[in-house]
């Protein structure tokens, strides 16, 4: 499953990515290389990063589920429980 990602984060990702090669490759590179590029790392990586994400997300979430046993309960129903000052 290759991530989709909104218009806007796309636009942004190809001039990240042209920009890369340019500073960091001293090469110049058009919209297809870069949407090549793009496209590659979509789908050949997006998926571990996305399973890990995922994996992390579920260990936070058991881990703060777990944690719901040690908060205070409250007693219920202890209205005729506790003593009344006599009139």
């Amino acid at each position: 499953m290759a991530i989709q990602l909104q218009k806007d984060a796309e636009k942004q990702a190809l001039g990240s990515i042209k920009r890369f090669f340019s500073e960091e490759l001293d090469e110049d590179i058009g919209d297809l290389k870069a949407r090549l590029v793009l496209d590659f790392f979509l789908k050949e990586v997006s998926p571990t990063v996305y399973n890990q994400a995922m994996k992390d997300a579920q260990a936070y979430f058991m881990e703060k589920a777990s944690e719901l046993g040690d908060v205070r309960h409250e007693v219920e129903f202890d209205y005729w429980k506790k003593p009344r000052p006599k009139p």
